[in-house]
């Protein structure tokens, strides 16, 4: 498989190291400067790491900075918007726990398009000028309900997916994949709202919000935070001996950079734990947590001629959905994050395997990604501290009492859609119970044992389709908004979670697609317990955490 979403790419990654390297950087690992070894392969595209750069920092400084965001009110007209999503399983927004409070999932896209001459000035490689965007970069920030801890999720960019079916809003359809494509290529099938459809898709996470970020305002915008302190456990200098790599060089343990020297910290792969795109992602992880900490420790964007020119540049680089369209929303958005304190952030990277179908790239790690992807469903803290401030034994506190605010950044959920008698309601069941990575064969059956179960529980209209489908876990979708509350009765009946019923153009009424979790019984099988605390494969960082220190690449120390 030729795969065309690599900007500037001579081969795939090698085992051992994730494709993507910044400027001047290959996708292997290099010989260490000075060094011995086999010629180092064709330079990736340049500055891939800018599109990281720009949407946290961006996102950071709309949720620290939020003050300033009132000046700005002009800035408006600059906002750019697009479709927040073109896939056809749309899950809505998130709904409220129990106390009424809201949680609030946002994916971070980074695009590396290079479609004007701010672009293609950062971003080089001019044979990609262009062509079409892709989404190297993808992080979910989740803020929790009780805005008590927020929790970020980074997939790396060689992750091999299986994308949804995307149309734009002009009628082109982008049919679904029927094979892995990489996960950046999502941008390209009709822009970011096909992203986020392919994140629901793996995760089943409600996405509440997007913002896009290309190159324009990474540099201004890195010279305005004043600073910010990053630790290397040794010496060290990113250059190989042929003279590729960041040029990053500091002495060992804490410095303060910023400009340029902040830049080349955030590209630099070479000299950085193994010399792969996952150092480098540990490395800007460390250096986002410290600018929160600075943020919030200092009034370094106090000025408010450093704050227009800030906002300028992040506003003229962004691209929202149409939830996040006016300054005043995306300060009300700020104020929501302003309320979790830095030692409740956890950053975390997918987990992930290499995969044995795409030579060099990855794959979610089975049931560790799951497992991370469902804490962020059920908005369980990454921290494993709970929500609220913990006990002073150390247990975790109840829940927060619910929050007065009425932030537009947080959707207002509609009156819930009332069902009719189970009698009313007609339901088509599917047998999917093969799951879909196919590796089971389908129950003989179990459409026509299930919709007896439901007839038996009042659904008298329930009937068996000769129509299969591939399902994991057991799922009732609805047609029409009218079909809301029916579904969900159906989904209470059988003991389905909420997460369970989704809208769907893919069908016509109501249909119970049984799953893989529901191959013989009457009820499917419940899930484990859910996990506590982010899996130690995520690599969680904590927020608060001042004394990680970068390893060093054996070869690229002075």
């Amino acid at each position: 498989m030729r795969h065309s979403s690599v900007r500037g790419e001579g081969a795939p990654a090698q085992p051992g190291e994730i494709s993507g390297g910044g400027s001047g950087e290959s996708g292997a690992v290099p010989p260490p400067r000075g060094g011995s070894g086999g010629g180092v392969p064709k330079r990736r595209g340049r500055r891939r790491v800018l599109r990281w750069v720009s949407s946290i920092l961006s996102f950071l400084i709309l949720a620290t900075a939020a003050g300033g965001y009132l000046y700005y009110r002009h800035l408006n007209g600059s906002i750019r918007t697009d479709v927040l999503n073109l896939g056809e399983n749309k899950l809505g927004g998130s709904k409220p726990n129990a106390f009424g409070q809201t949680p609030l999932n946002i994916l971070l896209i980074g695009s590396d398009a290079r479609d004007d001459a701010a672009n293609q000035a950062l971003g080089g490689a001019k044979d990609t000028f262009g062509g079409p965007p892709l989404a190297d970069v993808q992080m979910l920030l989740h803020l929790s309900a009780d805005r008590s801890n927020m929790s970020v999720v980074s997939m790396p960019r060689d992750t091999m997916l299986m994308m949804p079916k995307c149309t734009e809003p002009g009628g082109k359809v982008h049919q679904a994949s029927k094979g892995l494509v990489q996960t950046n290529e999502s941008l390209s099938r009709g822009g970011p709202g096909c992203t986020v459809a392919a994140w629901s898709e793996l995760t089943r996470i409600p996405i509440d919000h997007f913002m896009m970020i290309d190159f324009k305002g990474v540099v201004t915008m890195a010279d305005a935070i004043g600073g910010v302190p990053v630790c290397v456990q040794q010496n060290v200098e990113s250059r190989t001996r042929d003279g590729k790599g960041s040029g990053l060089k500091l002495p060992a343990g804490t410095s303060t950079i910023q400009g340029e020297q902040a830049l080349q910290w955030l590209r630099t792969r070479y000299g950085f734990e193994d010399g792969t795109d996952l150092g480098r992602t540990h490395a800007q992880h460390m250096y986002m947590n410290s600018m929160a900490r600075e943020f919030r420790k200092n009034a370094k964007l106090s000025n408010p001629v450093k704050l227009n020119s800030l906002a300028q540049a992040a506003i003229k680089a962004m691209v929202v959905d149409p939830g996040l369209n006016k300054i005043d929303k995306l300060y009300d958005l700020s104020m929501e994050l302003k309320k979790v304190p830095t030692g409740r952030i956890t950053m975390t990277t997918m987990p992930w395997v290499y995969s044995t179908r795409e030579e060099g790239r990855v794959e979610p790690k089975p049931v560790e990604a799951e497992a991370l992807f469902r804490m962020v469903r059920e908005d369980i803290a990454l921290d494993g501290k709970g929500s609220g401030t913990p006990n002073p034994d150390g247990t975790p506190a109840s829940p927060a009492a619910p929050s007065s605010s009425t932030a537009p950044a947080a959707p207002s959920q509609p009156a819930a859609d009332p069902a009719a008698p189970p009698a009313k309601i007609a339901v088509s069941v599917r047998n999917a119970t093969g799951g879909k990575d196919g590796a089971q064969v389908r129950v003989k059956g179990r459409a026509d044992e299930v919709a007896a179960i439901l007839v038996g529980k009042g659904f008298t209209k329930a009937q068996s389709t000769q129509q299969t489908g591939a399902e994991d876990t057991t799922v009732v979708r609805f047609s029409s908004p009218g079909q809301a509350g029916d579904a969900a009765a159906v989904a209470t009946a059988l003991g389905l979670p909420a997460t369970a019923v989704e809208k769907s153009d893919e069908v016509t009424g109501i249909v119970l697609f049984v799953g893989k979790d529901w191959r013989g019984g009457n009820a499917p099988t419940p899930p484990p317990p859910a996990p506590t605390k982010a899996p130690d494969s995520a690599r969680p960082l904590n927020g608060d955490d001042d004394k990680e220190c970068m390893a060093v690449q054996p070869g690229f120390t002075w």
